[in-house]
């Protein structure tokens, strides 16, 4: 049962409670005092009729026949030795028949010469009766009267509290209600209030106008803001962990004490090659490698791990961990797949760099010392100085090929994009090809791709760079061809020769720097190796892509796409 429920019921029974004993209280005292009422009224009337008593005793029971229908009492006249000589409700040829009433306690009291009083049912006449014996006349002169006349007034008086007893607890039970409705709804509301506190949702805090009641209101209601203070100070540095660590390029989890993970952040699912909804397997599960399973048996054993190298999956990780206080542990992944990848090439380069320089270094250093070393003829010493020329602007090529290549990956060139006519810019290009008798140049432009939007200098050191690489692979007899046309919002180019083509194992990597197809044939040719890592870059600066479609023996397809900017663009 709820506590209004309680409350009214509670109140309800106080209420029949104080309802009975009022009215058995009522009942009580209004008997005892009508009795007491009654029997000094039975005393007065005793004395008066034991003062007109006749001294005669042949008239006794006329006389007691007539006090009765006088009084309307019950008359008995007894001798001092008990007998009756006289009794009104009796006739008198019955009186012998009357037990002797010395024995009764009124009798008895009014024969020692005192008044007496008693209430007993009459043996003689079978009713409930209130007698009082005065002594006088021939010993005792005693009268009574019928209670049920008590019960009647009791009766007729106990029946209107009865009634004024029903409508009170009538009355009294809506009072309750409203009553117990009053006191339990605030705390109801209170109750309501510290359930949306739990769940976290916002309270409504009530106004009872019952002093208690509302204390409790403004304490719940000072809990609650110290409560959602401490939440969002831990909700704000919860949130600020999370992306802290969501953001870390280093994977970060956490597992219990039986490694089951708890948290992975982003970084570590896609290191793991798990989705963000995925569900993990256990740390044991997780990482498969042999030392991997070690190191972190090792750290749920409660051994912290620093700076292991680990391997997944062809990948280098390296590997920090430490238990946890609470049991588990908490894993730090950083990825060195790429530091190893960037170290590589960096030995890559400085080899291939050192490589191309030191034969046009070995050409200048010999030809140098044989003009210095003997008197040349001036025919020879002019070849050997030409020679010596060309190999000093083959360096110079590859110094500024790699500084501008420099210049554009360290993000220190920006493209200023103008509206350029494709063919104009391919021709100029073309006519800065000086390398003996160069193929045939065709041009194979669509209508609606005779404009791209591109810096003007970056667009003809595209078209330079790739006219270069075409002509050293393709003979005089051959052909390069431009051909550009509309795709996918923007414009499609292609550098196509008719040259010795390239093996498809190769086409992955020629835009790597100093990647070379045929290296003895490249270098003969006085190529740079960066061209095309150039192209690649120049291209994607623009938000554009580059590609190569090649066939051995059949000529190759450089193929680049710039996007079309849109009406608003500037």
């Amino acid at each position: 049962m709820k506590y209004a429920g309680r409350l009214i019921a509670g109140t309800l029974a106080v209420l029949v409670v104080a309802v009975l004993i009022l009215v058995f209280e009522v009942e009580r005292s209004l008997r005892r005092d009508l009795e007491d009422q009654v029997e000094a009224s039975l005393e007065r009337e005793g004395h008066l009729i034991r003062d007109a008593f006749p001294a005669d005793s042949l008239a006794w029971q006329e006389a007691a026949h007539k006090a009765a229908r006088t009084t309307g009492l019950r008359v008995t006249v007894i001798d001092k030795t008990g007998r009756v000589r006289a009794e009104s409700d009796v006739a008198p040829d019955e009186l012998g028949r009357i037990e002797n009433h010395a024995s009764r306690p009124e009798v008895r009291t009014a024969l020692e010469g005192s008044t007496g009083s008693y209430r007993r049912t009459s043996a003689t006449v079978g009713r409930a009766l209130m007698y009082v014996a005065v002594p006088g006349g021939p010993g005792v002169i005693r009268v009574a009267i019928n209670l049920a006349q008590v019960d009647t007034i009791v009766g007729n008086a106990q029946r209107p509290v009865i009634v004024a007893a029903v409508v009170a607890l009538l009355l009294a039970g809506p009072l309750a209600f409203f009553a117990a409705r009053r006191f339990t709804r605030p705390l109801e509301d209170i109750a309501t209030a510290a359930r949306s506190i739990a769940n976290g949702e916002q309270p409504h805090f009530p106004f009872a106008g019952i002093p208690d009641i509302d204390q409790l209101t403004v304490d719940l209601r000072q809990m609650h803001e110290h409560l959602t203070e401490r939440f969002e100070s831990l909700r704000r540095k919860q949130s600020e962990t999370s992306a802290i660590v969501d953001s870390m390029v280093e994977g970060v989890l956490s597992s219990d004490l039986k490694g089951r993970v708890i948290t992975a952040n982003p970084a570590a699912r896609r290191m793991l090659g798990y989705a963000d909804t995925d569900s993990l397997p256990d740390l044991p599960l997780l990482f498969r490698g042999k030392d991997a399973r070690e190191a972190l048996d090792r750290v749920l054993e409660g051994t912290a791990i620093a700076d292991r190298e680990i391997t997944l999956a062809d990948k280098t990780y390296l590997l920090n961990a430490r238990p946890l206080p609470t049991g588990g542990a908490v894993v730090v992944l950083h990825d060195l797949t790429h530091l190893k990848r960037l170290e590589t090439v960096r030995r890559d380069f400085v080899a291939n760099a050192s490589h191309e320089l030191k034969t046009p270094l070995t050409a200048i250093s010999g030809y140098a010392e044989t003009l210095l070393g003997e008197q040349a003829d001036p025919k020879i010493a002019r070849q050997f100085l030409e020679t010596i020329l060309s190999n000093a602007r083959r360096m110079q090529r590859l110094v500024d090929d790699q500084l501008d290549l420099s210049r554009i990956e360290s993000g220190g060139w920006t493209p200023q994009p103008e509206r350029q006519a494709i063919e104009t810019a391919a021709r100029e290009a073309w006519a800065l090809i000086g390398q003996g008798e160069p193929p045939r140049l065709m041009m194979d432009v669509d209508r609606e791709a005779e404009f791209v939007t591109a810096d003007p200098d970056a667009l003809r050191q595209i078209f330079r760079n790739l006219f270069e690489n075409a002509v050293r692979h393709t003979p005089p007899s051959g052909s390069v061809t431009v051909r550009a046309k509309p795709e996918g919002g923007g414009v499609r180019v292609s550098v196509i020769d008719t040259g010795t083509g390239i093996a498809s194992e190769h086409l992955p990597r020629i835009f790597e720097r100093f990647y070379r197809v045929d290296p003895g044939r490249s270098r003969d040719q006085g190529g740079t190796g960066l061209g095309l890592s150039i192209v690649k870059h120049l291209v994607e600066g623009h938000g554009g892509r580059v590609w190569a479609e090649s066939e051995l023996g059949r000529g190759t397809s450089i193929n680049w796409w710039l996007p079309t900017p849109g009406p608003d663009s500037n």
